[in-house]
């Protein structure tokens, strides 16, 4: 497992639910919240708009789905979060590329933090500085562990990204992909390296949405849930 930097606090573990798109009475206790029902977009909003965007994202099936080439736009949550733990599903169509980001030093602009979700086997993106545009990693900055495998194209995958004060983890079926420090040298000296070096801000704690992106390929999303922290 890689471990960059400091790994968080070990978080209190939670009975799910078995059912997509709800919560048990553990989670409701513990205090988790739904981003996405299964049936309606409340809580979602295009970037840089007040609306759901009209077209490229539907929900079907208990999804929230982009349909490939469709147009539409990223989508961002209506709230913005500073200190969460956050879950979803999530299965990318052949050759497709997708991402979760957060931690935007200027949400206007939609550039943050990125958890990539991507066909591994199947993106060329995912086949570029090794590691660093793969799955679970922290998009151009650090690679998932050499251990983590997402599953193949067309099947659900389920991830966790938890943002605990300047720490923050990426998870992926269970296992831990990446840990950070926003903030810290380490992260800002890799900051200076990546696609992210003219961005003022990339890399410092900030409250901001979540962000799905629409990067043109097909990608469904469901079961959000997230618990804010203290």
């Amino acid at each position: 497992m890689r471990t960059f930097l400091l790994p968080l606090l070990v978080l209190t573990t939670t009975a799910f639910a078995a059912d997509p798109n709800t919560l048990s009475a553990d989670e409701q206790a513990a205090g988790w919240k739904l981003l996405f029902d299964g049936k309606s977009t409340s809580g979602w909003r295009a970037s840089g708009r007040d609306e759901f965007p009209a077209k490229g994202w539907v929900v079907e099936d208990g999804s929230l789905k982009h349909i490939a080439k469709a147009g539409g736009g990223d989508l961002m949550t209506v709230d913005s979060y500073d200190n969460f733990e956050f879950v979803w599903d999530w299965k990318i169509a052949p050759g497709g590329n997708s991402g979760l980001k957060y931690n935007f030093p200027d949400a206007k602009k939609g550039i943050g933090c990125e958890y990539q979700m991507i066909d591994d086997e199947g993106h060329p993106d995912a086949k570029r500085g090794g590691r660093l545009h793969q799955t679970a990693g922290l998009y151009d900055l650090i690679p998932p562990a050499d251990e983590v495998k997402s599953k193949p194209a067309g099947e659900w995958n389920t991830s966790k990204v938890t943002v605990n004060g300047n720490k923050v983890e990426h998870w992926i079926n269970g296992a831990k992909s990446v840990a950070f420090e926003l903030g810290s040298p380490e992260l800002l000296a890799l900051v200076a390296k990546s696609k992210y070096k003219g961005t003022a801000g990339f890399g410092v704690k900030k409250a901001g949405p979540i962000l799905l992106q629409d990067h043109g390929d097909e990608v469904a999303i469901r079961n959000m849930k997230l618990r804010p922290l203290k």
